[in-house]
């Protein structure tokens, strides 16, 4: 038996691994920052407009034996990959005054964030479970070394250990699931997952049963979902992001921000809405959005590190994105439109939200010199009276995420959290989406105010490098105008 391969849905895979190829070489053979970096930064832009490209046809699948694919390429796939190749191109960009400033090496730096690209893109694509949890890994992987390539500081080697510590734990808990659902229904596939877990199996010397019926199926999801839980980093899976983030180089805590939180979201999306029964995923994820947001939005009132802070932000803002899915645990909420609602609004603000973050990261390494770390939050005190359009960007990051005008990217993400939630009879659910939006206020919005505080200090401007400054002005830019066209971001999230 032959099997065809189809080479066009694979190109844009193709094109993130060819990239860190091409990376090394640059490196080895011609040996100057600037290069290496202009070849990432092309190689990321590239895949993204390859994965834009490839989307636009119908849709792809290779890969492919009797019960499934394990490569689907179609409009949402090409959604993720080219999040992935602009959030790495615009990270790379963050990056240039730290590798001038040379704490890392360039050659080695940027071929690990062109890895962690490939590993995103492919999981965009991702048709069974080993391919979905290895190009998960492949994107958290690089990452432990980035974290700690921050030279001769406790924090960034202490960040780096603990991420990498909690991660394979997460990793195994997620690879114990998955064996577990394998050896009750012999599936891996997603597709095949689904209908295999609501059927029947038999077991030796008795009659058969319905596979959900089994204790072994409902820890196998269960385990499986929580390890998944770690990457978006949800409560009680969130200990690792405060302490990494603040411990990283600030580029790499924006890319854990935005690209690993995108991957952890499409990983979850992926099993959930195709594989796992949405009976026994609702009401877990209902519970795990509750705890996130609630406990995010509470301890981010008490930070006095802006990494830190918008950490914790992070971490309520991974709960805003898991609360449609837990309008799944009602069965109004898994009807045709509530379910298809849930799914867009989830991916929706993903979308919204990694841009805004991106952003709001942009106008940190702006302020800061190229090798500090985020620094305390009084130390932006007056920050838009030195820098105008950088602590403008940054005060509409802020508010975006708060959800609040003029940021309506962030205030068109938050309705339509709300309008799934309610469209799928969650309204108890919704109430507490509202309820954490305003406890949010608080700091966003001290934030903000203190950009246009007097500084008593009177500390000079710094000029912004132009890299760093062209990421923030496309992300702001973007922002702003996603925030014009709400409904485009939908229907590219509704696939």
């Amino acid at each position: 038996m032959t099997q065809a391969v189809d080479n066009v849905a694979l190109l844009p895979g193709y094109l993130a691994a060819g990239t860190a190829v091409l990376v090394l070489l640059a490196d080895l053979f011609v040996a100057r920052r600037s290069v290496t970096l202009a070849v990432a930064v092309l190689g990321a832009l590239a895949t993204a407009a390859v994965a834009i490209l490839v989307g636009t046809g119908a849709d792809r699948a290779t890969f492919c034996v009797a019960d499934g694919c394990s490569y689907l390429f179609g409009g949402r796939s090409a959604l993720v990959g080219a999040v992935f190749g602009l959030l790495t191109a615009g990270v790379l960009g963050l990056s240039a005054p730290l590798l001038r400033a040379g704490v890392a090496p360039a050659g080695e730096y940027c071929f690990l964030l062109a890895c962690s690209m490939t590993g995103g893109v492919v999981l965009g694509a991702a048709g069974d479970l080993i391919t979905l949890i290895v190009a998960l890994e492949t994107l958290t992987l690089p990452l432990y070394v980035l974290v700690g390539m921050r030279r001769q500081t406790m924090e960034s080697a202490a960040a780096a250990v603990t991420f990498f510590v909690v991660s394979v734990v997460a990793t195994a808990v997620s690879l114990l699931g998955a064996a577990l659902l394998y050896a009750v229904t012999g599936r891996l596939h997603l597709t095949a997952l689904g209908p295999a877990l609501t059927g029947d199996v038999s077991l030796a010397g008795e009659a058969p049963v319905r596979a959900l019926d089994l204790p072994l199926t409902s820890v196998g999801i269960a385990l499986l979902v929580l390890g998944l839980a770690f990457k978006v980093a949800a409560v009680p899976f969130h200990a690792w992001a405060p302490a990494t983030y603040d411990g990283a180089p600030l580029p790499v805590a924006a890319y854990l921000s935005t690209a690993s939180k995108l991957g952890g979201v499409v990983a979850i999306l992926a099993v959930v809405t195709v594989a796992l029964p949405p009976t026994v995923t609702g009401p877990l994820l209902a519970t795990l959005a509750v705890l996130t947001m609630t406990v995010g939005n509470l301890v981010a009132l008490r930070q006095i590190r802006m990494t830190r802070l918008l950490a914790w932000s992070s971490v309520a803002q991974a709960g805003y994105i898991l609360a449609p899915l837990g309008a799944l645990a009602l069965a109004s909420g898994r009807t045709g439109p509530a379910f298809s609602t849930a799914v867009t609004a989830a991916v929706a603000y993903t979308v919204f939200f990694v841009v805004l973050e991106l952003a709001a990261f942009a106008a940190v390494v702006a302020l800061r010199e190229p090798t500090a770390d985020g620094g305390r939050i009084d130390s932006y005190r007056g920050a838009a009276r030195r820098h105008r359009w950088t602590g403008a960007a940054l005060a509409l990051a802020l508010i975006g995420l708060a959800g609040l005008p003029p940021g309506l990217a962030g205030l068109f993400a938050k309705v339509a959290v709300v309008r799934s939630l309610l469209t799928g009879s969650s309204g108890w659910l919704a109430v507490l989406v509202a309820l954490n939006a305003v406890i949010g206020l608080a700091y966003y919005v001290r934030v903000a105010a203190l950009l246009y505080a007097p500084d008593p200090l009177d500390r000079p401007a710094r000029a912004v490098p132009w890299p760093v400054a062209g990421v923030l002005l496309l992300a702001t830019g973007f922002a702003i105008a996603i925030g014009f066209l709400p409904q485009l971001v939908l229907d590219w999230a509704s696939g």
